[in-house]
């Protein structure tokens, strides 16, 4: 039987105690950096040949240039190869995710200023993205979706999917996702092997200009290494959840302090109330759940190593807690969420309400499940159009403004010693032109 930590805000070392409790050991130790980096130079260098050897040590199966691409009419095919049920919810997913990712979607502006000068900013689209799906302990469509979506809703010309398949078997479910939220191509390979593809091209795999999506420690390894070369999303660690509740069904406010404890053993579920009675019941709760559920083994690991009950004077305190946390997910489940919704700094995504389990918002909901953890909640946000799109900035100007600003330039300019910045501004003064 589970006994879930508690933490009280009247103990003399809580914050202290708070401290501890996030302080899990999400990021890659030095073996794993040092094989990642063996991984990635081997990719670079010999291409296929490396990733395919990589495949057939981790996945178990030997690939060819020809076998691991995952062709768009393969993904057709997947899609009328699964349930009308199957389809009907990737369809609905999809175009929920796509109405509310298309509010994003950033727009060039321009103007002009009192010197004269007009000033703006030109949006574009990345030229090419990757996917990377997770794949191995279980498949997940919805984070195709959750990638694939804004990508093409933010004008992405190329998008492309790799994906890990043990002993070769390709999922269908994931496939029929790919089709649906227009994936392209997909490569059936996976891990810092996938990643390093995708970074660098080989001679069946393109480079792309940013990997985005989720994977386990030698994914996030792999790509905090490739950064530079492309872009990437965010370094993903160990689902979270924080639930805050005054209030409501036990059986309810267990499963969704469970429903991250059961991805897997390194995720952390934390519950925040000022009833003791309720974190009573809950636990109880928790125990039930825990006995029928599948992946109870999975859920129990995570719950007893990474798992809380907060235990604080009020709602304020609550507040203060959930900010200290910053959590990848919060659900107020309170009567009136949204009287503690402005005291709310860090979360990556918010939950109102006793009726909108994180399930929700993982699947059907609209925004992006794609969110930051490990405390990163405090300066990044969800995955967004805007991640796929960059800005440019622009500038014009007549003599008149050059007129109106360019003396104060030049003297910057000299004070930072860059003679040349000065003259180029100082002829321009000097010489209106022809």
């Amino acid at each position: 039987m589970s006994k879930i930590q508690r933490i009280y805000s009247t103990n003399e070392n809580y914050k202290a105690q708070l401290d501890a409790l996030l302080s899990r050991e999400t990021d890659t130790g030095e073996d794993v950096q040092n094989l990642v980096a063996d991984i990635l130079s081997d990719v670079k260098t010999r291409g296929n040949a490396a990733l395919c050897e990589y495949t057939a040590k981790f996945d178990g199966w030997d690939c060819t240039a020809e076998t691991m691409v995952i062709s768009r009419e393969a993904m057709e095919k997947a899609w009328f190869s699964v349930s009308d049920m199957d389809r009907q919810s990737l369809q609905l997913a999809a175009d929920r995710i796509r109405a509310y990712h298309e509010k994003q979607v950033q727009k060039d502006w321009a103007y002009t200023d009192d010197a004269g000068l007009t000033l703006g900013q030109k949006i574009t689209a990345l030229d090419s993205v990757g996917l990377y799906v997770p794949g191995g302990k279980a498949a997940y469509p919805s984070s195709v979706l959750m990638n694939a979506v804004p990508a093409q809703v933010a004008g992405v010309e190329k998008i492309i999917m790799v994906v890990p398949t043990p002993a070769g078997e390709v999922n269908a479910l994931v496939l029929a996702a790919a089709y649906v939220s227009g994936v392209q191509i997909g490569f059936a390979v996976g891990g810092a092997q996938a990643v390093a593809a995708l970074a660098y091209g080989t001679e069946t795999i393109p480079a792309v200009d940013k990997i985005v999506g989720p994977g386990n420690k030698f994914v996030a390894a792999a790509k905090r290494q490739v950064f530079g070369t492309c872009g990437i999303d965010m370094i993903a660690g160990p689902s979270e959840i924080v639930v805050v509740a005054d209030g409501g069904h036990s059986e309810w406010l267990a499963a969704d302090f469970l429903s991250q404890a059961e991805h897997d053993e390194a995720a952390q579920s934390i519950f925040i109330t000022a009833d003791e009675n309720l974190a009573n019941k809950v636990e109880a709760a928790i125990e039930q759940h825990l006995s029928v559920l599948e992946r109870a083994t999975i859920a129990r690991a995570s719950v007893d190593n990474h798992g809380a009950f907060v235990i604080v004077k009020d709602l304020n305190e609550a507040a203060e807690a959930v900010n200290i946390i910053a959590p990848e997910h919060l659900e107020l489940a309170l009567d009136d969420p949204d009287a503690l919704l402005p005291s709310i700094k860090h979360a990556g995504a918010i939950f109102l309400g006793h009726f909108v389990p994180e399930a929700l918002g993982d699947y059907m909901a609209g925004p992006n499940h794609v969110l930051p953890t490990n405390r990163t909640a405090r300066f990044s946000s969800p995955l967004g159009v805007y991640d796929f799109q960059k800005r440019t900035s622009i500038i014009r100007s007549t003599p008149e403004g050059v007129a109106a600003i360019g003396a104060e330039a030049a003297h910057l300019a000299h004070r930072e010693g860059l003679q040349c910045h000065a003259l180029t501004l100082e002829l321009r003064l000097g010489d209106k032109g022809e």
